[in-house]
């Protein structure tokens, strides 16, 4: 049985890590989930490294949602950097769902976003462990998580 983690923020302002769960548990079986919750977006790189380490997780989800300020912006960058640290440390991916505030231009948009992309990506989390054709399949096709998908170009 495979474990994904989803570590996920109490500073953010949607239960994104709820949203992953109820999504992968719609997309299929054979995987169990471990939960770990942690203050801000900078704290969740060592929780992915534990749950990864310490729980044995076969890939993670890092949920947060960094605020519209520069120094929001800067401390996400930061826990971006060391979500990469942390990947090559352990050689899992942990996919990164961030949802910055200033994405939307109110609650109820921002809302659906955090929800469109958690659940998104975490069909993604599960393709990369049961279905990896999946994502081969779609490989160009400019699809977005949370927003209406870019599209292909083409070249003649």
């Amino acid at each position: 049985m495979k474990l994904i983690g989803i570590a996920d923020t109490t500073f953010a302002r949607f239960d994104m890590g709820a949203a992953a769960i109820d999504e992968l548990n719609k997309t299929g079986t054979g995987f169990r989930i471990i939960r770990y919750t942690v203050p801000g977006v900078k704290d969740l790189p060592v929780t992915c490294k534990k749950l990864i380490e310490e729980q044995h997780c076969d890939i993670v989800m890092a949920l947060g949602m960094p605020g519209p300020k520069q120094k929001d912006k800067m401390c996400a960058h930061e826990a971006s950097t060391g979500l990469i640290a942390a990947q090559l440390a352990t050689n899992k991916h942990i996919i990164e769902v961030f949802v910055h505030a200033d994405e939307a231009e109110n609650d109820k948009e921002l809302a659906f976003l955090a929800n469109s992309r958690a659940r998104e990506h975490a069909v993604n989390v599960y393709d990369l462990l049961f279905r990896p054709d999946r994502l081969t399949k779609n490989a160009g096709m400019g699809l977005r998580q949370g927003f209406a998908d870019e599209g292909p170009v083409e070249y003649r």
